[in-house]
């Protein structure tokens, strides 16, 4: 694709217009009888995506087990704003949850972006054994901080989507790339690369890529495709700059009002669903994955050299998380997990391919 007018690619759309049309229009939704305690939760996701399909599963099976006592009420697609502002309106009341990225997780547990360090993960495996190892900790930190925890997801593999092709430091620092307005760990990134970011919203992105205010952003494929940001870019790095976290809280506040009977079928009915929601994230991220590729975006690799320059550059932006983020030794014990499994991964394909 040359520059100018990029072209729109409905390939990569099917599967989401599809699940938006279980529904038909003029088809009305049934009206829910009221529960005795609403949970009234914002998410950035829209309707008709793997992550808003299993929430509606959720509230559906949640008003069963708890006979009606309680429900949730979503409201997708970021029309209660961005991240921050939800939390915002958590606080006085008004929402009482949220579906959150890191970007929002960082704001009430900073603990956790130590999870999005640039270049810390490099398979999926790797992400669950840290979990495995440390995810208890992680769910106290979100505990502690006067939330309840209703279960963890993924955003993904996190790419470089850009009108012209990135393929050195030198690249980025040409481009006008977005930076989620309030992300700290995606700043330092930056800085260390020397590139000087343009800062908004999330919810500005989509037509701040339409009037040239940016000319790239980062998204994992299945989030970039949801948000249509695929069909205002020509290029997609091959590898990934980080792994995006994501997770269902509540305030504690309105969760005390619910008995603790109806407390622990929650808690049944989300073991069930988020550990669904996160395999159906990965198999979403490859198969947008895969649509991308045959749309013709062009996937990028970084040369050998300027993937060292990337990743000296993710270590330096993750030091700068400690102290105000994370403490060093909570980063360590990552990294630490991630170079046992590593290592067993390699010892593991040794012996498959000895005679």
């Amino acid at each position: 694709m040359s520059g100018g007018t990029m072209k729109f690619r409905p390939l990569l759309l099917l599967p989401i217009l599809a699940s938006l049309l279980t529904t038909l229009p003029g088809e009305a939704a049934p009206k829910k009888p009221k529960p005795e305690v609403l949970l009234k939760v914002a998410t950035l996701a829209p309707e008709g995506s793997t992550w808003m399909n299993l929430m509606h599963e959720l509230d559906k099976r949640v008003r069963e087990e708890t006979g009606n006592e309680v429900g949730l009420k979503f409201y997708a697609g970021g029309v209660q704003g961005d991240e921050r502002l939800v939390l915002r309106k958590m606080r006085s009341g008004q929402l009482h949850g949220g579906g959150f990225t890191g970007n929002g997780l960082g704001v009430v547990a900073p603990s956790l972006r130590v999870l999005e360090s640039p270049f810390l993960f490099e398979s999926e495996d790797e992400i669950d054994a840290v979990y495995a190892e440390l995810g208890s900790e992680f769910d106290a930190a979100i505990e502690a901080s006067g939330h309840v925890l209703l279960g963890w997801a993924e955003v993904g593999f996190v790419h470089l989507f850009t009108k012209k092709p990135v393929r050195s430091v030198n690249d980025l620092r040409s481009a006008k790339m977005w930076l989620w307005e309030g992300d700290p760990l995606a700043l330092a990134f930056f800085e260390e690369a020397g590139v000087a970011p343009v800062s908004l919203a999330i919810t500005d992105v989509y037509t701040s890529l339409q009037t040239g205010l940016v000319d790239g952003v980062y998204s994992s494929p299945y989030a970039g495709v949801v948000l249509q940001w695929h069909t205002q870019v020509a290029a997609m790095s091959e590898i990934p700059i980080t792994h995006a976290i994501g997770a269902v809280i509540v305030t504690r506040k309105q969760w005390d009002k619910i008995s603790e009977p109806s407390q622990a079928a929650i808690r049944g009915v989300a073991a069930d669903v988020f550990p669904r929601l996160k395999a159906s994230s990965r198999e979403d991220n490859r198969g947008a994955l895969k649509a991308i590729r045959e749309a013709g975006i062009e996937v990028v690799p970084f040369p050998a050299a300027e993937m060292q320059q990337f990743r000296e550059i993710g270590k330096r932006a993750a030091l700068r998380g400690v102290g105000d983020l994370y403490p060093a030794e909570l980063l360590e014990r990552v990294r630490s997990v991630i170079a046992a499994d590593r290592t067993t991964a390699g010892n593991e394909a040794a012996a498959t391919d000895e005679p």
